[in-house]
């Protein structure tokens, strides 16, 4: 095995999982999904059925990550956040044909018991904060906090506001890598 499995974790058949993977303890990970490679997945995390999870994607302890679920590369999902699938669960209805998929970009980070509702997207590097419950789609590089989440203004590669001059031009204090606000929406330049 090119990947790390603790004795206590359960891996599916029909599973691909990428070299330099770590697979903690009580962890199940379901038929048909994919891990890149140098994934951490924590303690007690469920990866349902054909999920797909890029390189780099750090999952921390007790988080759900249910079918309908895909995450780019360097994904941080906090401590017990959850995913849904389904918009209006019911016990006695079976509504597995329902489930809504949810795309979760490049970079970003999902703070710790934040809940993404299922059909929405997180682009690129946005940052949801701890508790947030996210019910709409998220832009790239934003910063959303609260229930229902808010956005509460732009943030850098490396987790650090964004304070746009009259120009619309930022910089991030860790990276120095300069961003630009334009019609609504943030990039990279340079």
């Amino acid at each position: 095995m090119d990947y790390f499995s603790h004795e206590t974790a359960i891996i599916d058949e029909g599973c691909t999982i990428g070299k330099g993977t770590k697979i903690w303890h009580f962890s199940h990970i379901m038929p048909g999904c994919t891990l890149g490679e140098n994934c951490n997945i924590g303690q007690n995390v469920v990866i349902s059925p054909q999920v797909v999870l890029g390189r780099n994607v750090k999952v921390q302890n007790n988080v759900s990550i249910y079918t309908g679920v895909s995450c780019d590369d360097d994904v941080f999902l906090g401590p017990s956040m959850v995913f849904t699938n389904v918009i209006n669960p019911r016990s006695a209805v079976n509504r597995k044909n329902e489930y809504a998929k949810t795309h979760v970009g490049k970079g970003a980070s999902i703070g710790a018991n934040a809940t993404i509702v299922c059909g929405h997207d997180i682009g690129d590097y946005a940052f949801i904060g701890a508790g947030a419950v996210v019910t709409k789609n998220v832009p790239p590089y934003s910063l959303w906090v609260g229930n229902p989440a808010k956005q509460m203004g732009w943030i850098s590669e490396y987790g650090h506001r964004l304070q746009f001059d009259k120009d619309g031009h930022a910089e991030c204090p860790e990276s120095k890598e300069k961003y630009q606000f334009k019609q609504g929406k943030v990039s990279k330049v340079g």
